[in-house]
């Protein structure tokens, strides 16, 4: 049985500005640019995996993406989103769950963005069903960007251990289903000054005719 990881963000959210955080950013550049190379529209279905207090949701809504769903454990850093967002909050969709035991609706999602909540899925068990969520709420064609610490980056985050990946490791860990369209690396700045190596996978789902080959 895998950890309940809430408490400790919970805790977290609670105690520390979102800005202090280690792993916050005033835009996540990186994500954006391989949405948009997804295909990123207005019209576009996205899932923000472990989205917490990110402004990945205020950038999206600016450019008049109105199907968001933004997912975390912690309802205390949804929370935080909301209340910056002020009424524009209420065009998101607000999930607070597990992503290892959510049920959502088969293909239901045209992008899945995740920055560091599948690193610390250091279970096994837990990422594979990660990776199972993904390929069933996919329509054939959609996208995923999924970013975690590079195999090079920290071992630990929010003094909990982690799972370093590069992006060949990443689509590797979604397996046949899935195509990479593109690999990166990027050295994020935290707000005390320090880096963090992060990498970066953008991979597309095949249709079944493509994973057979015929």
């Amino acid at each position: 049985m895998t950890q309940d990881r809430t408490p400790h963000w919970q805790s977290i959210y609670r105690t520390k500005q979102s800005t202090d955080v280690s792993w916050f950013s005033p835009h996540l550049a990186t994500s954006m640019d391989l949405l948009k190379q997804a295909g990123l529209n207005e019209r576009s279905r996205v899932l923000d995996v472990g989205a917490g207090a990110s402004t990945l949701v205020d950038d999206l809504l600016r450019m008049g993406v109105r199907s968001i769903a933004a997912l975390d454990l912690s309802e205390a850093a949804l929370q935080v989103a909301r209340q910056r967002l002020g009424e524009t909050a209420s065009q998101v969709q607000w999930i607070v769950g597990d992503i290892t035991q959510l049920q959502l609706p088969e293909v239901s999602i045209d992008l899945w963005h995740d920055r560091a909540a599948l690193h610390f899925l250091v279970d096994p068990t837990a990422a594979v069903s990660y990776v199972r969520l993904a390929t069933h709420v996919f329509a054939d064609g959609g996208y995923a960007v999924i970013g975690c610490f590079a195999a090079d980056g920290p071992e630990r985050c929010s003094g909990l251990p982690i799972v370093r990946r590069d992006p060949q490791d990443i689509a590797a860990l979604f397996g046949p289903s899935f195509v990479m369209v593109d690999g990166r690396r990027e050295t994020h700045t935290t707000p005390s000054g320090g880096a963090q190596r992060f990498a970066y996978a953008l991979l597309r789902k095949l249709s079944p005719g493509e994973v057979s080959g015929k």
